[in-house]
C-alpha cells in the first residue's frame, strides 16, 4: 500500500506530508516494511511493463 493516500487521524492531513510526529513515525515504518511504497502505482505499472518487456525479448531471442 501507498501512503500519499492515507490521513492522519492526529492531524487530519496527509501522511506524505508528515506534518506531525505520529504522520513522520508511520511514513518511516511504512517505507521500512515496504520499500515500493514512496512509487506511485503508475511508476509501479511502468515498471511492471518494462519487466515483462525485458522477459519476452530475451525468450525470443533464446529461442
Amino acid at each position: 500500500m501507498t501512503y500519499d493516500r492515507l490521513v492522519c487521524a492526529n492531524c487530519a492531513a496527509p501522511v506524505s506530508e508528515g506534518r506531525c510526529p505520529v504522520c513522520r513515525a508511520n511514513r518511516e515504518r511504512l517505507q521500512q516494511e515496504n520499500p515500493f511504497a514512496p512509487l506511485n502505482p503508475m511508476t509501479l505499472i511502468a515498471l511492471l511493463v518494462i519487466l515483462i518487456a525485458a522477459v519476452a525479448l530475451l525468450a525470443h531471442q533464446t529461442a
